[in-house]
C-alpha cells in the first residue's frame, strides 16, 4: 500500500496542484501585485504551519545547523521560484510559458544530481527526460511569445527554474529529516522576509474581492502547503532526479486546468504532447 501510495497518488496529486498553481498565479495577479501577493500568501501559510506545528507538537530542528538548512532549501524552492514565476507573469510570459521553462527542471537536476548526489543518471533517464521535453514543447508550442517584451519576464522564468532545481538538490542532501509541518512553517517564513524588500520597488495594490480569494487560497494551502510537502515527501522517498521527472506533467495540469476554468481550446498538439510525456515518465520511472 505505502509502495502504491507513493508511485500513484502522490505524484499526481502534486501534479495537479502545481500545474493549476501557475493558472491561480494568473488568476490572482489580475487583482494584486506581484509581491503584494507573494508576501500575504507566505504569511498565510506560515501561521497554519505554526499553528498546526503547535497543535501537533511536532518536533522543530535541534539547532542552528538544522534551522539554517531547512530556511535555505525553503528560500530556494519556496522563495526565489515562486518570486521568479510572479515576477514573469507579471511582465506578461503566460503561466503556460512559465510552465513550459519550469519543466526543463528535471534536465537542471538530473545532471547536477550526478555531480551533488552521486545518483545514477543511465542511459534510458536520459532518453526518458528527452522525450518528456519534447512532449511538453507540444502542450505549450501554441502558446509561445517570442516578442521582445517577454525578455524580462523569461529571464524571471529561469530566476525561478533555476530556485526550484537546486532548491529540490539542497533538500534532498541537507533536509532528510525535515518534519512537514515545522519545517514548512520555517521555510514560508524565511520565504516571507525574502520577499518583503522587493515590496519596496512596487506600487503595491490588492482588490479584495472573491476572485482574488479564491487565488489567495489556493496558493496559500494547495500549493504552499498541500503540493509542497508532497514534493518533499517524494524526495525523500526516491531520486530527486527521479522525482523530477513529474514536473514534465506540470505544463499538461497548466494546459487542461486553463481548459475547465478559462474555455482555453485542448488541441491536438497538447494531447499528443500528453502521451508523449506519459511515455517519457514511464521510461524514466520503470524499473
Amino acid at each position: 500500500m505505502k509502495l502504491l501510495i507513493n508511485k500513484s497518488i502522490l505524484p499526481f496529486g502534486f501534479i495537479f496542484l502545481y500545474g493549476s498553481g501557475f493558472i491561480f498565479t494568473q488568476y490572482g495577479l489580475e487583482n494584486s501585485s506581484p509581491m503584494a501577493f507573494l508576501a500575504i500568501r507566505f504569511f498565510i501559510a506560515f501561521w497554519i504551519l505554526l499553528l498546526i506545528s503547535l497543535f501537533l507538537k511536532v518536533k522543530w530542528p535541534k539547532n542552528f545547523k538544522e534551522f539554517f538548512h531547512i530556511s535555505t532549501a525553503g528560500s530556494l524552492t519556496v522563495g526565489v521560484f515562486s518570486l521568479g514565476v510572479f515576477m514573469s507573469i507579471s511582465y506578461g510570459v503566460s503561466g503556460a510559458l512559465n510552465a513550459l521553462i519550469i519543466a526543463l527542471q528535471p534536465i537542471v537536476v538530473s545532471f547536477f544530481a550526478l555531480k551533488i548526489l552521486n545518483e545514477e543518471v543511465n542511459n534510458k533517464i536520459w532518453l526518458g527526460l528527452f522525450i518528456g521535453f519534447i512532449g511538453v514543447s507540444f502542450v505549450v508550442i501554441s502558446k509561445m511569445d517570442t516578442s521582445f517584451s517577454s525578455i524580462i519576464g523569461v529571464f524571471w522564468s529561469v530566476v525561478a527554474l533555476l530556485g526550484l532545481s537546486f532548491g529540490s538538490l539542497y533538500q534532498k542532501k541537507y533536509c532528510g529529516t525535515m518534519n512537514l509541518f515545522s519545517g514548512g512553517a520555517i521555510q514560508t517564513f524565511s520565504s516571507t522576509i525574502l520577499v518583503l524588500p522587493f515590496l519596496y520597488f512596487e506600487e503595491i495594490r490588492v482588490t479584495w474581492n472573491m476572485e482574488f480569494y479564491i487565488a489567495l487560497f489556493y496558493m496559500a494551502v494547495g500549493v504552499s502547503i498541500g503540493a509542497l510537502s508532497l514534493l518533499y515527501i517524494m524526495i525523500k522517498n526516491a531520486d530527486v532526479s527521479k522525482v523530477s521527472s513529474i514536473f514534465y506533467l506540470v505544463p499538461v495540469s497548466a494546459a487542461i486546468v486553463s481548459y475547465f476554468l478559462f474555455n482555453e481550446k485542448l488541441e491536438m498538439n497538447v494531447i499528443f504532447g500528453i502521451i508523449t510525456v506519459i511515455v517519457g515518465i514511464t521510461l524514466i520511472n520503470k524499473k
